[in-house]
């Protein structure tokens, strides 16, 4: 039957139902036991509630499945146990509908947990059949953009959603409970977007009538708090990048931001090690994980490369010899490596690492000492004024966060952003903004300070076996559909 037919079906049951006096949509449930604790009440009367995944009429007696959050059960409805218009009802029912049911948890012949149903009632009736197959879409998208349906048909996305939650609780556990940090809020909207190189969403404040851009990184206001005297603060929050779209990318995502007093990257280094060994043992109680056939495991200490060490590694060129923008843009011509005209030699670098040397990195690595001109808030290393004190977390071949010790010399960074202004003007979009009130708390005094920024959802991407980011995120952004199909009930 087309699926046009199967909801006229379903809404001519739906004007039955309303012809009966019964309200398809009640208010309230009086559910009193989930499916999990209804399973060991043999016996015992229960009220559970879920929503039906199977319907087997047979005669004066009728076989169904219903499914909670915590699992499911089987249902029998009785001609005998039930008056005549209540087990007729039945037949107003659809896979796909909640209803709540009353009874005793025994056991069927076949050694089946049932509920010997005494009475039930209809919690909400589904309009839209459920697709007999959903992963055999061959447009994969459809699944992103239904992820209701995607919830209901495959158990193991609302899996991974819910070792989501436990991921982040366990960050959550560890830095507030473990290592002291007070959890704090930013702003979303702000005057001038800044704390890393990205194109931000643009909006307008009415009463102001003043421009606002969705934040691209949090990292200065938990620097300005630093300037204000604490010490150990992270946030877990939203951020917003102006960017394609592709199995790493999505333009809203999910980042932890942390700074610390008086540490540098490499306490760091040392922090994100502890944190990522310790979320592994508490929500998979092992450090020994699989991501898409490689086997990672988490557990102290972490490999740590130099950059340069990498680079000389995987292209047999050694950063010293590339010293001019010349130099760099040959070298990448050699390599095969696409550039844009904006980019500084130490741009070009770095764009020639992530093509050429990230992919082999598959256990948790991290890469430190990265060129100065891209990193303008990280503070420049005493020995050599061309590096930063920076590293990358890399992990099968993933970028998992960017962190440094923190630019606290108000003069140098106005000196790193005025570069930054030349390279706008040269037409780089991601060029960083010039913040004067930031520079200003800096002319206050902030002590040494370094802060962490891993990107969550690719961390749960690893951490969960998921190929793409999409997997991760509940709702993740997709291309507006053109028009969507609605269904028209009459009363």
């Amino acid at each position: 039957m087309a699926l046009e037919n199967l909801q006229k079906e379903r809404i001519k049951k739906l004007r039955n139902i309303k012809r009966l006096g019964i309200n398809p949509y009640p208010a309230k449930s009086n559910r009193k036991h989930t499916i999990s604790i209804a399973r060991k009440m043999m016996g015992k009367k229960v009220a559970v509630a879920g929503r039906i995944r199977s319907l087997r009429p047979h005669g004066k007696i009728t076989f169904a499945d219903i499914e909670d959050a915590s699992g499911k059960i089987q249902l029998l409805f009785r001609q005998d146990s039930l008056k005549g218009e209540k087990y007729d009802f039945l037949s107003n029912l659809d896979l796909g509908d909640f209803i709540e049911c009353g009874g005793e948890i025994i056991k069927t012949q076949a050694g089946e947990i049932t509920v010997d149903i005494d009475n039930f009632s209809l919690l909400s009736k589904s309009l839209r059949p459920l697709p007999s197959s959903w992963y055999g879409l061959k447009d994969v998208e459809e699944r992103y953009r239904r992820r209701y349906v995607d919830m209901i048909m495959n158990p193991e996305v609302p899996g991974i959603l819910e070792k989501r939650s436990k991921i982040i609780a366990a960050i959550r556990d560890f830095l507030i409970n473990k290592k002291s940090y007070i959890e704090v809020e930013s702003p979303v909207l702000q005057p001038i977007y800044g704390g890393t190189r990205a194109r931000p969403f643009k909006t307008h404040h009415n009463s102001l009538d003043t421009t606002f851009y969705l934040r691209i990184s949090n990292e200065l206001y938990l620097k300005r708090l630093i300037v204000g005297g604490f010490e150990k603060v992270f946030e877990i929050g939203h951020t917003f990048r102006n960017e394609g779209m592709d199995r790493m990318h999505n333009p809203e995502f999910t980042m932890l931001e942390t700074m610390e007093a008086y540490a540098d990257y490499m306490d760091n280094m040392n922090l994100i090690e502890e944190m990522f060994e310790y979320v592994a043992r508490e929500v998979f109680r092992t450090t020994k994980l699989n991501y898409q056939g490689k086997s990672l495991e988490f557990k102290r200490p972490w490999i740590r490369v130099t950059l340069t060490d990498l680079f000389k590694k995987y292209t047999g060129v050694h950063f010293s010899e590339i010293d001019t923008l010349e130099k760099a843009t040959s070298l990448a011509k050699k390599l095969g490596v696409e550039i844009k005209d904006y980019m500084t030699d130490g741009e070009i670098l770095l764009e020639i690492f992530e093509k050429k040397c990230t992919d082999q990195l598959i256990q948790p690595t991290f890469i430190y000492d990265y060129p100065a001109d891209f990193y303008p808030l990280a503070k420049r290393k005493e020995d050599n004024s061309k590096l930063v004190e920076s590293f990358d977390i890399y992990v099968a071949g993933m970028e998992m966060g960017t962190n440094y010790s923190e630019q606290n010399d108000p003069e140098e960074l106005r000196k790193a952003w005025l570069a930054e202004k030349k390279k706008a003007k040269k037409g780089n979009p991601e060029a960083q903004k010039l913040d004067e009130d930031f520079l200003q708390a800096l002319e206050y005094g902030m002590p040494p300070t370094s802060g962490i920024g891993p990107g969550i959802d690719r961390w749960i991407m690893v951490m969960t076996d998921s190929p793409t980011i999409y997997d991760v995120i509940a709702f993740p952004m997709l291309k507006p559909e053109k028009k969507p199909l609605r269904i028209k009930v009459k009363n």
